[in-house]
């Protein structure tokens, strides 16, 4: 059996108070001393150990959230290939301009064709809607008017 004596000795918070004076970060005090770096912040925090104001560079303003993500956004999207709850487009899709993945870019529909990994693997290539990775058709198999309202409902 290991024999567990205290952790905090009179002599490890000496030794802790004497880095701390020094300036020295808590990793550096927890590998001299012998502890983990929790427990030095924790015996910091218990003993009233501060190190005074703490001046840091002030932090930049958030980004805004970009566009894309917007609900009005993904609203005006489906709208566009939905009319009155019907697709517009209820004919099959038919990729005219398939690209690999190294063709595949922002102005090209990024549904992906047959099995990843098998020779005949591309993607559909045509033109997607402004703001939307797909094209219409795959717009209309991508994002489903009320789908939510279908699963709930079971």
């Amino acid at each position: 059996m290991f024999a567990i004596g205290p952790t905090w000795t009179t002599e490890r918070v000496e030794l802790l108070k004497s880095h701390f004076e020094a300036g020295h970060s808590c990793r550096q005090i927890a590998v001299s001393i012998g502890v983990s770096r929790n427990a030095v912040i924790g015996k910091l925090s218990r003993l009233g150990l501060t190190r005074g104001e703490f001046n840091a560079e002030p932090r930049l303003p958030k980004k805004e959230r970009s566009s894309k993500s917007s609900p009005r956004l993904q609203y005006q999207m489906l709208r566009s290939v939905y009319e009155n709850g019907e697709p517009v487009l209820s004919a099959p899709v038919v990729s005219e301009h398939r690209c690999s993945l190294f063709e595949l870019s922002e102005q090209r529909c990024r549904w992906p064709i047959s099995t990843p990994g098998a020779e005949d693997f591309c993607f559909c290539g045509n033109t997607p809607l402004e703001g939307a990775p797909y094209c219409a058709g795959h717009t209309r198999l991508a994002y489903r008017s009320g789908s939510r309202q279908r699963v709930a409902r079971g």
